[in-house]
């Protein structure tokens, strides 16, 4: 047996798994690090680990660490916690956090909506810039709409998946 295939079956299943999750994260466009963390986090049973359990986990520094957590921290994907009379802290994942990042990018659209808007005010409704514009904030309205909707069944079914 060579030492990589001794490596390979050192992988476990859930390894490979998390390194997978924490690919197909980061190409959604989080920075790789903060990815593998949330991946750690993720598939922790508890969804939740010390600074020191997911630098053990991921084989990296706890400098890594740092600023993985303080981005997803930053950004709502992860929160840091701490026990009562404890001096280390916790960082998790919220079972509901993709509905939660979903939710919360709504006020985000309406930003983007008034900064188009004000956009096809400059260029011109008669411009290719500007349906272009239009063309967004059509489509931005009609996403708002649709998610409010989206989100309200969901609510629905997932009350018949726990109760």
């Amino acid at each position: 047996m060579t030492r990589a295939d001794s490596d390979e079956q050192a992988v476990t299943a859930v390894e490979r798994y998390r390194e997978r999750l924490g690919s197909v994260v980061a190409s959604l466009g989080v920075p790789r690090m903060p990815a593998r963390v949330f991946a750690a986090l993720f598939v922790a049973e508890t969804g939740r680990l010390t600074a020191a359990e997911l630098a053990e986990t991921l084989k990296v520094s706890p400098a890594a660490v740092s600023g993985a957590t303080r981005y997803l921290t930053d950004v709502g994907m992860a929160f840091r916690e701490r026990e009562p009379g404890s001096r280390r802290d916790h960082y998790t994942v919220r079972d509901d956090m993709w509905q939660q990042a979903i939710s919360t990018r709504a006020p985000i659209m309406k930003h983007v909506v008034e900064a188009l808007r004000d956009g096809v005010a400059v260029v011109g409704t008669d411009t290719h810039a500007g349906r272009r514009a239009m063309e967004t904030v059509n489509f931005f309205q009609f996403l708002e709409k649709e998610m409010t909707g989206l989100m309200n069944r969901w609510e629905a079914h997932r009350a018949t998946l726990t109760g």
